[in-house]
């Protein structure tokens, strides 16, 4: 595993100490980690972790107060967040308003409108085949990151009032009330457009600096980490957050977490740092790259073409120019993120780069795992007595084999599982 090869302190004659499910690495390919010369970080949600529910019911409150002040019903203002109802992954059907729960081929696993979760019979009559087209971006829209758990449930209470509320006609493709229309598709611009508000006047930063401890987790095995991989690689920071929120992210983790003597600059852990990286632009053609003044936070005229000087930080950019002034190559670099568009894909595929995501929502679906393991042992038991019956069977033969009560049993082990899931 990647997080043992990492620790060359520990002696292979020492005993391992078994690793929680949070702090577990899985990999899909081999990987040696001594010829990677340089490792790369986003920043949210990657080396800051945000704490839940606490910062998702923040995102949640602002969205929902900046609706009501153009215009939503005040009545919304009772909602309050739940954090065991949205997960990353959610697609919203902007035609019908449905939250979807799908698997990888498309196929609807579970369908919701507001908080009324529809029987089997229901999901047919918006899909006939319980399936939809993924690559329709245009109706689907699919909810990737982790900053979208609190538009996705604004967006649920939104369905529900409406839904719920006598003074508005539900329709198929939204609500009337007298002349005028609410389109499920105009609700959820609105909720796209108010989130884009929250970050782009920088309201939702502004609330998290204020309030650090409540809503940033702040881990000191972080310092180990980086002060490790700095001894044997190169390491870069490359976030679409600009550098004021940057490096108040940044001295909170690094510098106000050290133990006493060991404090140093947080810049001194990077060999490079870029924010305003605007992923996955930045993987592609990118941005004119300029140096930041660290003294007031603005950027330089004109477009950077000088030598990387340590302790610098340079604002947009390019992947390609990362490498150039890393003096590394594409296959050299580990790059570490949460979103696998914005993070991982791009850069795999556009650079070369070997990546490494972080997915939170791994540690649940392990414990289900561990805790539903004789169940899911049964399901197996059950697909392979299927697979005994039909063994010998061909087009020709007459014989068929009752499987009823099997059908019976590995759906109602399926809901047991979908329903801790």
């Amino acid at each position: 595993m990647m997080g043992d090869a990492m620790d060359v302190s520990v002696s292979s004659e020492e005993p391992r100490r078994k690793r929680g499910f949070e702090q577990r690495i899985f990999v899909n390919r081999s990987l040696t980690l001594e010829n990677i010369k340089c490792f790369g970080f986003d920043m949210d949600y990657t080396l800051a972790v945000y704490k839940s529910p606490e910062y998702e019911s923040l995102g949640f409150e602002l969205l929902r107060d900046r609706l009501v002040s153009i215009g939503y019903p005040h009545e919304i203002l009772r909602y309050t967040y739940d954090p065991s109802f949205p997960t990353r992954g959610l697609v919203i059907d902007t035609t019908y308003g449905n939250l979807l729960k799908v698997d990888s081929n498309g196929n609807i696993l579970v369908c919701s409108h507001g908080f009324y979760f529809f029987q089997s019979q229901d999901i047919h009559k918006y899909y006939p085949n319980k399936f939809i087209q993924r690559d329709d971006t245009d109706r689907f829209y699919i909810l990737n990151t982790l900053f979208n758990l609190s538009e996705t449930y604004v967006y649920a209470c939104l369905v529900d009032f409406f839904t719920r509320c006598s003074r508005y006609k539900t329709v198929q493709k939204g609500y009337h009330y007298g002349d005028l229309f609410m389109s499920y598709r105009n609700m959820f611009q609105d909720v796209r457009d108010a989130m884009d508000y929250i970050h782009n006047t920088g309201t939702l930063k502004e609330r998290t600096i204020k309030n650090l401890e409540k809503y940033v987790v702040r881990d000191p095995n972080l310092i180990v980490l980086l002060t490790r991989l700095k001894q044997v690689a190169k390491i870069f920071l490359a976030t679409n957050s600009d550098y004021k929120y940057t490096e108040a992210m940044m001295k909170y983790l690094l510098e106000s977490g050290a133990k006493p003597g060991q404090k140093k600059p947080w810049r001194s852990f990077f060999d490079l740092i870029v924010v305003d990286t605007r992923k996955p632009l930045f993987f592609a053609e990118g941005t004119v790259l300029r140096q930041v003044d660290t003294d007031t936070g603005k950027l330089r005229i004109g477009t950077y073409t000088g030598d990387l000087h340590h302790g610098t930080v340079y604002s947009g950019g390019s992947s390609d120019i990362v490498s150039d002034l890393l003096h590394v190559k594409g296959k050299d670099i580990l790059y570490v993120g949460d979103h696998i568009f914005g993070d991982i894909l791009k850069s795999k595929k556009r650079q070369g780069w070997k990546t490494f995501l972080v997915v939170p929502e791994l540690t649940k679906e392990l414990h289900v795992w561990e805790e539903k393991k004789n169940l899911f042992e049964e399901m197996k038991c059950l697909d392979l007595l299927l697979a005994e019956l039909y063994k010998h069977l061909d087009s020709g033969s007459q014989e068929h084999s009752d499987i009823t009560s099997i059908q019976t049993r590995m759906k109602g082990e399926e809901e047991v599982v979908f329903d801790v899931s």
